[in-house]
């Protein structure tokens, strides 16, 4: 059967310049939404881990906000008859959040645009702004902690990303291991939930609270857990409040921690990823949106439409949180 002319399109197309004498039998009307495609969101938690106490302190960039440490009072054993006792000095040991870190975006508003534009673009740009900044800040400072977190006395790391990629020393020890753990439900491999309790002891050696810790980690470590017979991580088992709300993976605690996942996480080297638990005095983070302004451009009609951010964050506690390097296989 040959073609009508709606369907060739070589004759009569919408608004074809080569042909001649169009009718509107030939006319194909376009429709355009006035619902934008968003697209997905990352899950920011850096917010939900850190220590946020010290956000109304910053004005600007290059602030620095000083955190007196509480001191160490030495007690000293008393015996009767005793003339002379020992005294502590108090000290006031700072550490410094330096407000060093910004990320900035700009985007351009044709006046075109703006007349006749059937959605407000300068709202839905400013929109997915928004989140670049947030996701960006998440991204950064996860990568901080992870690099911040004690080696030494307490060893706080568990695995490592190093080569050969893979486990060196399964069976021992995990704090043995040289390489990343292997994870996972084989002779050889190392149960998720035996991972997060290594990582809990660690804290409780440190005196770390119980209440306020937390874990993130890559939707693959979510995957593994879920497969335990335990069935922790189903709606199942958790009185059907399975959740996943601004990264937080459900309302229930795993092992003590609140479970947050993230696709934030650094990329390692050698290992198939690296997960961390903490508390939330760990790690302190403060942010401000400094400035978001609209200006006309000078070489063209359009509104140029501008924002800075910026934070700092800082390790106070890097006993307080434990990194694990692991593989799937």
């Amino acid at each position: 059967m040959a073609n009508t002319a709606w369907q060739n399109p070589t004759a009569n197309w919408n608004f074809d310049t080569d042909t001649a004498g169009q009718t509107n039998a030939y006319f194909l009307p376009e429709i355009f939404s006035k619902k934008v495609q968003i697209a997905f969101r990352n899950s920011a938690v850096c917010q939900a881990i850190t220590n946020t106490d010290y956000m109304g302190e910053i004005a600007s960039f290059g602030d620095t906000v000083n955190i007196i440490k509480e001191p160490t009072i030495s007690v000293s054993q008393y015996l009767r008859g005793t003339t002379s006792l020992s005294s502590t000095d108090l000290t006031d040991q700072e550490l410094q959040l330096v407000v060093d870190q910004a990320n900035y975006f700009q985007f351009e508003e044709d006046d075109l645009e703006k007349k006749f534009s059937h959605v407000n673009w300068q709202e839905i740009a400013a929109d997915n702004a928004g989140y670049q900044l947030k996701n960006a800040m998440d991204a950064e400072v996860l990568d901080y902690m992870i690099g911040a977190v004690s080696a030494s006395s307490p060893d706080h790391i568990l695995g490592a990303d190093a080569s050969p990629a893979g486990p060196t020393g399964t069976g021992t020890a995990l704090e043995s291991i040289t390489g990343a753990i292997d994870v996972g439900f084989g002779s050889a491999e190392y149960d998720p939930l035996t991972v997060m309790a290594r990582m809990a002891r660690l804290l409780d050696q440190q005196n770390v609270p119980s209440e306020g810790r937390w874990f993130v980690a890559s939707p693959d470590w979510y995957e593994v857990l879920a497969s335990t017979s335990s069935k922790l991580m189903t709606t199942d088992y958790n009185a059907g409040m399975g959740s996943l709300r601004n990264g937080l993976v459900q309302d229930g605690k795993v092992r003590g921690f609140s479970m947050y996942v993230s696709n934030n996480l650094p990329t390692t080297t050698y290992a198939g990823g690296v997960c961390m638990a903490g508390h939330m005095s760990a790690c302190a983070s403060a942010e401000q949106l400094m400035t978001i302004e609209t200006l006309r451009s000078t070489a063209t009609f359009r509104d140029i439409v501008r924002g800075l951010h910026a934070y700092g964050r800082k390790m106070l506690r890097d006993n307080a949180a434990v990194v694990a390097y692991y593989t799937i296989d």
